[in-house]
């Protein structure tokens, strides 16, 4: 027997499609959107398909916008010549957040992954070597610290460092506040390669 009716379960349906979204919370969701004033519900259907509507891709770095160029690539505050190679918008994000990086970025949408079939041509590589072209003076490589980041790290470093352009990777390994004896031993290799002088 069915608790409820056809449109609640859609709606729940539909919410559990989400990632990370399991049935209890997509319940919870629906609920919340069915509790919500008319109007309110009407914004929030709106700006989804709104927002599917109008983002696309920066013209420059690929990060998402609704505009020609996103705000970071628009701004004349940014230092152009240096970008940092990230996997996807979050990670984008994330490093803005620290409000400490001043350089522009170039979203790769992915990371080379042999397993998955994913290869250097799948991913924003194309575009981040005509980047390279203008005057840029450094790379800061900030992918994942897996297999495929590492891996991607690897193969973009081999492209850009013919180039004459410095490379670097971003230092990985212990959390601040983590306690050594919970780490893993490749975070820990990573720590002690990474070190830095006092």
């Amino acid at each position: 027997m069915e608790l409820y009716s056809e449109k609640i379960n859609r709606l729940i349906e539909e919410f559990s499609r989400l990632p990370g979204i399991g049935r209890k919370s997509a319940q919870r969701l629906a609920f919340h959107v069915l509790n919500m004033p008319q109007e309110q519900a009407e914004g929030l259907a709106y700006a989804i398909t709104d927002a599917r509507r109008s983002v696309c891709y920066c013209k420059e770095c690929f990060n998402l916008t609704d505009r020609e160029l996103c705000p970071i690539c628009a701004s004349d505050s940014r230092n152009k010549r240096i970008i940092m190679v990230v996997e996807n918008p979050r990670d984008l994000a994330a490093y803005e957040k620290t409000g400490k990086y001043t350089g522009v970025y170039h979203v790769l949408h992915g990371a080379i992954s042999p397993m998955l079939g994913i290869g250097p041509n799948e991913i924003r590589l194309k575009e981040l070597l005509l980047r390279l072209q203008q005057d840029v003076d450094e790379v800061i490589i900030a992918t994942n610290s897996s297999l495929e980041g590492e891996a991607t790290a690897m193969y973009i470093s081999k492209l850009v460092k013919p180039a004459g352009i410095k490379v670097s990777r971003i230092a990985s390994g212990i959390p601040v506040g983590g306690d050594l004896e919970n780490i893993d031993e490749v975070t820990l290799l990573k720590a002690l390669d990474g070190r830095t002088p006092l």
